[in-house]
C-alpha cells in the first residue's frame, strides 16, 4: 500500500442524521412487538459517515448536505466540524426537521427505516455553489439518500472537470445507465444488484463494469471482476459485531487508496481493512479509524 505526504481532496455529497439504535433479543416480526435492551443515539447518515471516514484517513473533505433548523442538525454540524469536515455548503432548512433514522438491531442484524426529512431539501442549487471546489478536488463521493437528480447533477458536474467519482449505490434504487458509465467505482450491496442494474446476473454485471463493480455482504466480503477473473476478498475477523455503516466505511477506504494511485486490489483490501475496524464498535462513525492506525 501506498500512501504518500500529499491530502487528497475530497467532496462529499449525501445525507446526514441521528441514528437511534433499538436492541432487542431478537427482530419484531410483522404485528409483533418486543421490547428493548438498550436504546442509544449516534450520528449516522451516508454522506456525513463517508465525511468523517474520509477525513479521518487523512483527506481534505468538503460535506454538502442538508439539515433543519433544530438542535439535532447543530449537534450534527458540531459533529463534523470536530471531525475536521469543512461544513461551509451544509445547508439549514426550515422546511423538515434534521433526518433520522431508526435502527432495530439483534445479534449482529438490523432493521433500518430512514426519515430523510431535511435531506430532501439538498438541490443542485447549493451543489452549484460549491464549484470552484469540485474544479480542485481529486474525488467526489455520492450515495442514495439524497435524491435522484443531486446525484446525476453532481457526477456530471464532476466528470466535466474530469474529476474520479465514486458511487455508493445504498439505498438500492435503479440508476441511470449514464451515470453507471461516467461514475469510476460503483460500491453495491449483493442483495440489492437487481434493484441497481435489471435483471442481469451477478456475474454479467461484474464483468461489463470490470474492475468498477464492487460487491458486498455483511461478512465484510468483496467481489469484482478484474478484466480477467473474479477476485474474491474478505477481511478475517473473528466476529463481526455490528455492521451498521460497513459499506460507508469500505467506500471510504477505497477512495483513499484510490486517491494515493494505489492499485484496485489494493483499494479493496485497504477498504475492507477500514470496514472492519468499525464493525467492532455501535454506531456508524464511532469506530472509523484514522491513518495512523494504518501507519506507524
Amino acid at each position: 500500500m501506498n500512501f504518500s505526504s500529499e491530502q487528497p481532496k475530497i467532496i462529499v455529497v449525501g445525507s446526514s442524521s441521528i441514528d437511534l439504535v433499538l436492541e432487542t433479543d431478537k427482530l419484531p416480526s410483522p404485528n409483533e412487538t418486543v421490547l428493548a435492551v438498550n436504546s442509544e443515539s449516534y450520528f449516522g447518515g451516508k454522506g456525513a459517515n463517508q465525511a468523517v471516514a474520509t477525513a479521518r484517513l487523512g483527506a481534505s473533505v468538503y460535506f454538502i448536505g442538508c439539515v433543519g433548523m433544530d438542535p439535532l442538525g447543530q449537534q450534527i454540524m458540531r459533529n463534523l466540524v470536530s471531525e475536521s469536515v469543512n461544513v461551509g455548503f451544509v445547508h439549514e432548512t426550515d422546511k423538515e426537521a434534521t433526518g433520522t433514522a431508526y435502527v432495530t438491531t439483534s445479534e449482529g442484524n438490523a432493521a433500518i427505516v430512514v426519515v430523510p426529512a431535511a435531506n430532501k431539501y439538498l438541490n443542485i442549487s447549493h451543489i452549484d455553489e460549491a464549484d470552484r471546489y469540485f474544479h480542485s478536488s481529486d474525488l467526489v463521493l455520492v450515495q442514495l439518500e439524497v435524491s435522484m437528480e443531486v446525484v446525476e447533477y453532481t457526477v456530471k458536474k464532476a466528470k466535466k472537470y474530469g474529476k474520479k467519482v465514486g458511487l455508493y449505490a445504498s439505498p438500492a434504487m435503479r440508476v441511470n445507465d449514464a451515470i453507471l458509465e461516467e461514475v469510476d467505482f460503483i460500491v453495491a450491496k449483493s442483495n440489492e444488484l437487481f434493484i441497481i442494474f435489471g435483471e442481469e446476473k451477478r456475474e454479467e454485471v461484474l464483468k461489463k463494469y470490470f474492475n468498477k463493480v464492487f460487491v458486498r455482504d455483511d461478512t465484510n466480503s468483496t467481489v469484482y471482476f478484474d478484466g480477467t477473473e473474479m477476485k474474491y476478498y474478505r477481511k478475517n475477523k473473528e466476529k463481526t459485531v455490528y455492521k451498521m455503516g460497513m459499506g460507508d466505511a469500505f467506500t471510504a477506504g477505497f477512495a483513499i487508496a484510490l486517491c494515493h494511485g494505489n492499485s484496485i486490489e489494493d483499494c479493496v483490501k485497504f477498504g475492507n481493512e477500514v470496514s472492519s475496524r468499525v464493525s467492532g464498535n455501535k454506531g456508524s462513525q464511532t469506530g472509523l479509524p484514522r491513518m495512523s492506525d494504518f501507519i506507524s
